[in-house]
């Protein structure tokens, strides 16, 4: 347990952050990479400067409504996605008291190489470039011997590259968003540990779509989603599982009418939702620096893709 209250007191815990994008054949795709937070997922660190590293990848296959993979028109073909990504944040936490919380903020700088096939008879395409970058001008954080809570309310910017008439090589999602985000983790004085990140996305309008060949403004829903983290410390080592869920609870409109179903490739509405489950592994060194490798295994995936992703983290003060 002392060994855990150092971590706490001389590290940046992964707290309500967000990281890179991993791209999607649906409008709107992630600005939040689900699963970037495992380990210590409520808990802030002490006041001061902090860097944190999250470099992954992700492999998956488009599914429909009803789970299956995508058919599309022409090609019978399934839709696929390739990413790697590694987003660089920054984070500061000031002495600054408000509602007894420390507050602080961050700025998230994602960089994306994706290659999307989304079935046409020309087969995929590549791309690298800058995602959409997330900032964070409220972090509030509070402690107690056991629980921890932090609040806040990320940003993100439409930066990230967006070509209208080919989603192949879009890696930005060319509209703003807004997330109030939760989080909380319980630490055991037996070395347990329960941690998770409640969110709320809350998405703009993309004024330049093009769905299926046709110019105009695409609305994707809003959307509930979480990750989650249970395991056992052991020394400057902890094992675990860890994993997300997503569930989108607004139907997708484009120009302002409710995007309809098209079989084989999504159901009306195109409402998203996957559960993702996989072991996470978390080390300290003796400098204070933690490591974090985690595995993601999708499944129960609607009008989204489904895959596996691979991450790790890196945490340190500076």
């Amino acid at each position: 347990m002392r060994r855990i209250k150092a971590m706490l007191a001389a590290l940046v815990a992964a707290g309500i952050w967000s990281a890179a994008p991993v791209a999607t054949a649906k409008e709107g795709g992630d600005q939040y990479p689900n699963g970037a937070e495992s380990w210590l997922a409520g808990a802030v660190p002490p006041p001061g400067n902090y860097f944190v590293n999250y470099l992954g990848y992700y492999e998956g296959s488009l599914r429909d409504g009803s789970g299956n993979k995508t058919s599309f028109p022409g090609t019978g073909r399934n839709g696929s996605v390739r990413a790697a990504f590694d987003a660089l944040r920054f984070i500061k936490v000031t002495d600054a008291k408000i509602l007894g919380a420390n507050w602080g903020f961050h700025a998230i700088v994602p960089l994306v190489n994706q290659t999307l096939d989304l079935g046409a008879p020309n087969g995929g395409r590549s791309a690298s470039d800058l995602g959409d970058i997330t900032i964070n001008p409220l972090i509030l954080s509070w402690h107690s011997p056991e629980w921890h809570w932090v609040f806040g309310f990320d940003i993100n910017l439409p930066t990230g590259k967006y070509d209208q008439n080919d989603s192949r090589v879009s890696i930005g999602t060319n509209y703003y968003s807004y997330e109030p985000a939760l989080g909380v983790t319980y630490l055991g004085k037996s070395g347990w540990e329960a941690s998770a990140k409640f969110m709320y996305n809350i998405k703009g309008k993309n004024t330049e779509s093009n769905l299926i060949g046709v110019n105009g403004t695409y609305e994707s829903g809003d959307e509930f989603h979480m990750d989650y983290m249970i395991g056992k410390r052991f020394g400057p080592w902890g094992v675990g599982a860890a994993g997300y869920y997503l569930k989108q609870t607004q139907d997708d409109k484009f120009n302002g009418a409710t995007v309809a179903a098209v079989p084989g490739l999504w159901s009306q509405g195109r409402r998203g939702e996957v559960f993702a489950i996989g072991p996470s592994v978390i080390y300290t060194n003796a400098k204070g620096m933690m490591f974090i490798g985690t595995w993601n295994h999708e499944t129960k995936v609607e009008n989204r893709f489904s895959g596996d992703k691979v991450w790790l983290k890196l945490v340190m003060r500076f």
